[in-house]
């Protein structure tokens, strides 16, 4: 399945406590599993006033979905083209 980057914009993203953060992967989680198999949450990453999330997906229309059910936006997704580590450089 294609890899994707999702930018949320969500201000003060970085101060959310533990027990928000937890209620929104749940609810995440809920969602994805009445989506099935065609859409997977990998990780995010935290930041001051975004979450970049990492999802493997059919597409970007079931993402934008898996967004409007959750009620967290997708501003931004991009499909991964490639990987670039540091193994590369040897």
């Amino acid at each position: 399945m294609p890899k994707f980057v999702i930018e949320r914009e969500i201000p003060g993203a970085g101060n959310l406590t533990e027990a928000q953060l937890r209620e929104v992967a749940q609810k995440s989680v809920k969602v994805l599993n009445g989506l099935g198999p065609e859409i997977q949450w990998l990780h995010s990453y935290v930041t001051g006033d975004k979450v970049y999330c990492v999802y493997l997906a059919r597409d970007e229309a079931i993402i934008q979905e898996h967004a409007k059910r959750v009620g967290i936006p997708a501003n931004r997704i991009s499909a991964v083209r490639r990987l670039l580590d540091p193994t590369m450089a040897g």
